[in-house]
């Protein structure tokens, strides 16, 4: 079966890196990156007009005493250059935030068709704070890598190469120091910077424990109130919001020392070449063959603290690559590799045979890897028209053979073939409600219901017969997870979106459990009226509910047997 399992690598390959994995994610925007690269290039280069310019300007008034009139012209053209350097980081900077947002929004859709590939039963077992973090802070995480790192990485190779050359045009000894001194600093930026990936990734991981643990408290707050827990879990609070701050301090603490050694050796270059202009200037060292003219020195002074400022960018955005390569590598671990390929379908969809609507073929199932077999080798048929009931003991298996037709399980074994287009409605025996009106949640199975098919739906579900009696009726708002509701009105809602639905197929798990005989009876009559044409398979304990189904199986000890038909 090509549903269910799940890894960072298929077996017998090495498993991709984090490092290939941004590049991955990058693809889609890739021309965009590049474009915003370039831009960041071209207004790098136009540093040597503009300190040509500015060098210039200086020689003619204050060394040979010209005119402001015949300065003019170089004014007017640095003005020029430094309004085409504002437009070109404009644009670059506007194509790099686009680039970043559609990333962003990628890499968000990929997350969640990954969770809906995982199922709900696996996102049932995970903190769903952890969940969001990771499709929130995580995913924001790449933002400074792909808007800032990646165009700087372009600047940082070609700028300096450009400035190194007009600057052995003009002084050797200058574009010496400039070469020499260049490896220092991405060497040590390094050696500082090799901790920094490690750091950023326990940084996240503490953030995603922190954020599913807070959540997981502000849910249960009542229970820890009840059996008044509430100081300890404060203290527990306090103690994650302090390995939250002690990690944050460090990865802060890595990215100023990568700094401060970029700026030291960046300080130490440009005294270098300013001490051996002064030197030259007050006539005490002689290395040229020349005169050391004024607009040289100018020039030559102007670019050196522009040869290192790429690197001083590439230091600020060093530590948000090793966050992006900590947050994709986490994602990746957590959720498996996020492409679209990755796995397949839990079931999938093929032709059956003669009007079947669901066939189950070999099913084996468990809950996790560790647990027993819930159902082994089962084969089943399921046609329109027929309606049963799965009777048998509690955690005998029957809302796991629900939730492997529904497709909510990765199978062990076997497969699960469906009809093309064909429509299920399942209804768990813990729905989930969302905070909202009634209405708000019936419409989730149908968001353009009107409001006489959701009247329609109400009654039959027997949701009527409650919701009359509140406030606003259906448009009345109930909390999360279905607050200020019963287990048996949950429920009635549940069965109401089902029929909303209009499915070909109906898995209903125990829904009419904390029901009173009548209104288990009005909702029994409503079924059976709605699936006279559709497939029904209820799990049930109900002595009502299994006479009313024209069959009766026995789920157990991974089986399933037919114990009663009726014509």
């Amino acid at each position: 079966m090509p549903g269910g399992h799940l890894s960072s690598a298929p077996p017998g390959t090495n498993p991709r890196t984090p490092a290939s994995r941004l590049t991955e994610l990058g693809h889609n925007a890739r021309g965009r990156l590049r474009a915003a690269s370039a831009l960041a290039v071209l207004s790098g280069w136009l540093l040597l007009p503009q300190a040509a310019l500015i060098a210039h300007a200086v020689q003619r008034v204050f060394v040979e005493n010209a005119p402001a009139a015949q300065v003019s012209a170089a004014l007017w053209a640095l003005l020029a250059t430094l309004l085409l350097r504002a437009a070109l980081g404009w644009a670059g900077r506007r194509l790099a935030d686009q680039s970043v947002e559609r990333i962003r929004m990628d890499l968000r859709a990929r997350i969640a068709r990954r969770l809906l590939e995982r199922g709900p039963h696996w996102v049932r077992s995970q903190q769903s704070g952890a969940l969001a973090e990771r499709m929130g802070t995580h995913v924001d995480a790449l933002e400074s890598y792909f808007g800032g790192f990646v165009p700087v990485r372009a600047e940082v190779v070609w700028v300096p190469l450009a400035i190194l050359v007009a600057a052995f045009s003009v002084d050797r000894v200058v574009g010496m120091i400039l070469l020499l001194t260049l490896p220092l600093a991405p060497v040590f930026m390094m050696l500082v910077g090799w901790g920094a990936e490690a750091a950023s990734r326990r940084q996240l991981q503490a953030l995603a424990r922190m954020g599913g643990h807070f959540a997981d408290r502000l849910r249960g707050l009542g229970l820890i109130r009840l059996y008044g827990r509430g100081d300890s879990e404060l203290r527990g609070i306090e103690e994650a919001a302090e390995g939250l701050r002690a990690r944050s301090l460090k990865v802060l603490r890595i990215a100023f020392l990568s700094s401060a050694v970029l700026e030291f050796f960046a300080s130490l270059s440009v005294a270098m070449i300013a001490l051996y202009l002064g030197l030259t200037y007050l006539g005490m060292l002689n290395l040229r063959a020349a005169p050391l003219s004024l607009e040289t020195g100018v020039f030559c002074l102007l670019l050196a603290p522009e040869f290192y400022a790429p690197l001083r960018r590439l230091a600020t955005h060093y530590h948000d690559r090793a966050a992006a390569l900590a947050a994709v590598d986490e994602i990746a671990t957590a959720l498996g590799p996020l492409d679209d390929a990755a796995a397949g379908p839990i079931a999938r969809v093929a032709p059956v045979e003669d009007d079947a609507l669901i066939a189950a073929r070999a099913l084996t199932v468990r809950h996790h890897a560790a647990a027993p077999l819930v159902l082994r080798d089962m084969d089943l048929t399921l046609r329109r028209g027929q309606h049963i009931a799965l009777a048998g003991p509690s955690g005998g298996g029957k809302s796991t053979l629900l939730e492997a037709l529904a497709g909510w399980l990765p199978l062990e074994g076997g497969e699960v073939r469906r009809a093309d287009g064909l429509r299920i409605g399942y209804a768990p025996q813990r729905p989930f409600l969302f905070a909202g009106s009634i209405a708000d949640n019936l419409r989730l199975a149908k968001p353009d219901a009107t409001e006489a098919e959701l009247r329609l739906a109400a009654e039959a579900a027997q949701v009527g017969a409650f919701a009359d009696r509140l406030p606003d009726g259906l448009d009345t708002r109930i909390g999360e997870r279905g607050f200020g509701l019963s287990g048996g009105e949950a429920r009635r809602i549940a069965l109401a979106r089902v029929f909303l639905r209009d499915p070909d197929v109906l898995l209903l798990d125990e829904p009419t459990s904390f029901l009173d005989a009548d209104t288990e009876a009005a909702v029994l009559r409503a079924i059976a009226r709605f699936a006279q044409d559709r497939a029904v398979v209820m799990a049930t304990h109900s002595a009502a509910a299994m006479a009313a189904m024209a069959q009766v199986w026995n789920v157990g000890d991974g089986r399933v047997r037919a114990m009663e038909t009726r014509a």
